[in-house]
């Protein structure tokens, strides 16, 4: 009988066999998103994937497949114009798989098959998910392909029944499965060279826009819990779930707050808008800080307007989503750490719960980390690239973050399309670490964990 190891697509991978050694759940996933990633690239090389007469490179067929299995929007090329509709196919088959991640995938295509599911494989599902525990992963997964496509369906209705007002049914049909997809998983690719700068003032397309992007960034962890509660498995809300709706609430209020303030002197974005349709816009931008959708010209934007998003691009969604970003619970209990030293308590509290001290290290770290990972790659293409500053940084962010926006010239192209192959080679390894960064961090790190028997003695530092 061919083993459960073998029979499974979360099997040693050809390197590992040929190397002799065990892969950690968390490398494999990562490794399997790179072959996802050459697979993409092939396949956007072939003639069919492109339009008459378009020229794609292998750098910049690279630079989509990474945009897309990233979930991340960015571009070189013109989604619409450049690629044909086989083309476009390709990137949103990568966009799904890399939104849901190849372990869900491949979980739902053994569950499909009547495979059972090993315990190597469950450990691959919390990596790639960000659960909590393995207790209860495939029903988890099961949760998650349901939720997915049933959203993704809906909003397809919703968003064909908008556009057949503009076009014929066939398009508009494509249109709605295309944007659907794009926006629940968080992705920012459009089939308009303009983004939705043409639906910026209408209120149902906006709405269903936003929807999908907000249920595409909390998490279905949230999700999860929220079914518990209606089905009766629990009564009463995780810390979790409340934690990021209310961080979630205030960006959202925040950001819009903020951006309308920032922007509404500014003829070059708010110039045709009343003070209802600039609320609606300020709104979107705020929302697609996780996605990278843009109903305003962002590049028309005031610097302060500009490093008020980015920051918000850096926040990004919330776990177990399709978003990313240093994530919206970290920062939060950044800012509760920060609280309690000031009112020196010896514990971070929220909601009556006591936080562990592990985590809010951990969450300090990841959030230097990010900031550190975006000063150091915008340093290095300020160095190489004749871009200004603030662009640099608006890219390289949006990359980490897995957004997509970007100062371009024009609405065509990203700033990327103008960067030297350096310079996109950086911006696809920062869409790398945005996506997978917690994986392939310890990708071929020490898998054991040294433990002493002693501790050294403390000692006492000035700091401040």
């Amino acid at each position: 009988m061919i083993s459960i190891e073998r029979s499974t697509l979360f099997g040693r991978s050809i390197l590992a066999r040929f190397f002799a050694f065990k892969l950690l759940p968390g490398q494999t996933v990562a490794l399997a998103a790179l072959a996802l990633i050459l697979i993409g690239t092939l396949l956007l090389l072939l003639p069919f994937s492109t339009n008459p007469g378009v020229e794609l490179g292998v750098l910049d067929a690279m630079f989509t497949a990474t945009s897309a299995v990233c979930v991340t929007g960015l571009i070189v090329m013109d989604t619409p114009n450049d690629f044909s509709t086989v083309g476009q196919l390709i990137i949103l088959l990568l966009i799904q798989i890399g939104g849901l991640g190849y372990a869900l995938m491949a979980t739902l295509i053994l569950l499909i098959l009547g495979h059972r599911i090993g315990l190597r494989d469950r450990m691959m599902l919390t990596e790639t998910l960000s659960t909590i525990d393995m207790e209860g992963s495939i029903r988890y997964v099961k949760m998650v392909a349901i939720i997915t496509f049933c959203l993704e369906g809906i909003g397809t209705i919703l968003l064909t029944i908008h556009f057949a007002q503009d076009m014929n049914i066939g398009p508009a049909l494509y249109a709605g499965l295309f944007h659907a997809i794009s926006a629940f998983n968080n992705a920012g690719f459009a089939l308009f060279p303009n983004s939705f700068e043409n639906y910026q003032t209408h209120i149902s397309f906006n709405f269903i826009i936003t929807t999908l992007v907000i249920l595409g960034s909390i998490g279905f962890l949230v999700f999860e819990d929220v079914v518990d509660n209606i089905t009766g498995r629990r009564f009463r809300f995780q810390t979790h779930t409340k934690l990021v709706a209310i961080t979630t609430g205030i960006l959202l209020i925040a950001g819009t707050v903020g951006i309308a303030v920032l922007e509404w002197g500014n003829t070059a974005t708010f110039q045709s808008l009343n003070a209802g349709e600039r609320v609606m816009a300020s709104y979107f931008q705020t929302v697609s800080r996780t996605a990278g959708f843009t109903s305003l010209p962002i590049n028309e934007m005031q610097d302060a307007t500009l490093y008020f998003l980015l920051l918000l691009m850096a926040i990004g969604g919330s776990p177990s989503s399709m978003a990313g970003g240093i994530k919206t619970t970290t920062i939060a209990i950044v800012c509760l750490t920060i609280w309690a030293v000031l009112r020196r308590k010896k514990d971070v509290e929220i909601f009556h719960r006591r936080i562990p001290h592990d985590l809010t290290v951990r969450s300090l770290c990841l959030a230097l980390i990010a900031l550190a990972m975006i000063t150091t790659i915008t340093l290095l293409l300020a160095f190489t690239e004749e871009q200004r500053f603030l662009g640099l940084m608006f890219e390289v962010t949006s990359a980490l973050g897995i957004v997509g926006m970007s100062l371009g010239d024009g609405a065509n192209h990203s700033l990327s399309a103008s960067l030297t192959d350096f310079g996109k080679i950086m911006i696809m390894t920062s869409m790398l670490l945005g996506r997978f960064g917690p994986l392939m961090i310890g990708l071929f790190a020490v898998k054991t964990v040294v433990h002493t028997r002693y501790r050294l003695p403390q000692s006492r530092i000035v700091i401040g």
